[in-house]
């Protein structure tokens, strides 16, 4: 990977400083990209964050005191893409079932060269192989050398696709594990698996003890519902935890031999499920970005249990997003909207 500027996307139709590009859930969800595409942009983004070349502040976050709902304002800019962008997040509906809930994302991109906007996207496509991809790129600078096997818990949008960026980056293993409790979920696994990978499959497991216990790599996608939650004196030494969502007990985080963090501030903010009985978090050994630019090593040695908390940097989610926005305008996807007219 190299830190070589990205060229700034548009079409003169959407080149003004009147009209905004809007790129709906549709007009993404027919873009097709690799799963390699969006890891090697992902790696970039964390490359250019250590350079000192993005800004990824903390997020914003306001919740109610009855805890319904949640919302995040993210603030970023790429410096290898020269673009700002905003992301906002807001989900209704915590306190209810999956079906009940309400979650809406958008990311708006600004062009810091011209100073024009790219365009405005549902955030939802970006978020599902954002964070996947982190995963993966946790996974193949932290497992232990010659892992085999990998157990993931939940099947919602998280879950269904991290096998397969888990095997785009560790294609070594031959071990796929799901735990979950729906369905409908562990279906739409099987058919992301086959979509990208034809001849794997997966072993859905329903002693998650046993499970744990044989995994190199566990990556934690479930919902706050779940009834998952592996504990520390469950993993084998050398076990990777991925926490995404839920399913991990805090003991795998304040037992871990190592912690990494892809940022400790953001850990700080959203992990607070897993403080101790004094309300407390451990320090990061590391955060991530100095680990992907090889600064860091992600492990010290084959024995050792590591934590890793994926939460979501802005800048990843700049960085996709400016990919699809090329895409998108290549194909001259979405609607102009004469907003400052």
């Amino acid at each position: 990977m190299t830190d070589t500027p990205v060229a700034p996307v548009g079409t003169p139709a959407a080149r003004d400083d009147k009209h905004l590009r809007i790129l709906s859930t549709s007009d993404l969800a027919g873009i097709d990209i690799a799963l390699a595409d969006v890891v090697d942009t992902v790696e970039g983004a964390y490359r250019t964050l250590y350079a000192g070349h993005s800004d990824n502040p903390r997020k914003l976050t306001v919740k109610p005191q009855d805890g319904h709902s949640v919302s995040y304002a993210m603030l970023g800019r790429d410096g290898s893409r020269n673009v700002v962008a905003i992301k906002t997040s807001y989900k209704h509906g915590l306190d209810k079932g999956r079906d009940e809930q309400h979650y809406y994302t958008a990311l708006t991109l600004y062009d810091d060269v011209t100073g024009l906007p790219v365009a405005m996207m549902d955030c939802s496509r970006i978020g599902s192989l954002r964070t996947p991809a982190v995963s993966a790129l946790l996974a193949r600078e932290c497992a232990a050398p010659g892992s085999r096997s990998a157990l993931v818990i939940g099947t919602g949008t998280q879950g269904r696709l991290a096998l397969p960026f888990l095997l785009t980056t560790l294609p070594g293993l031959d071990r796929l594990l799901v735990f979950g409790t729906h369905p409908e979920g562990i279906t739409a696994v099987r058919e992301h698996l086959h979509a990208h990978f034809p001849d794997r499959d997966v072993e859905i497991v329903t002693d998650l003890r046993a499970a744990a216990a044989d995994a190199d790599v566990i990556v934690a996608t479930a919902g706050a519902h779940t009834p998952a939650a592996v504990e520390a004196d469950w993993l084998k030494p050398g076990a990777l935890s991925v926490l995404v969502g839920h399913g991990l007990a805090p003991s795998t985080l304040h037992r871990a031999d190592r912690v990494i963090a892809t940022s400790e501030e953001q850990m700080n903010v959203t992990g607070t499920d897993m403080a101790d009985a004094q309300g407390e978090l451990p320090a990061v050994d590391t955060e991530f970005p100095p680990v992907i630019a090889g600064v860091t090593a992600g492990r010290h040695h084959a024995r050792e249990r590591i934590f890793a908390y994926n939460s979501g940097l802005v800048v990843t989610d700049i960085a996709l997003g400016h990919r699809f926005a090329q895409l998108a305008l290549e194909r001259n996807l979405g609607t102009e909207v004469p907003l400052w007219q």
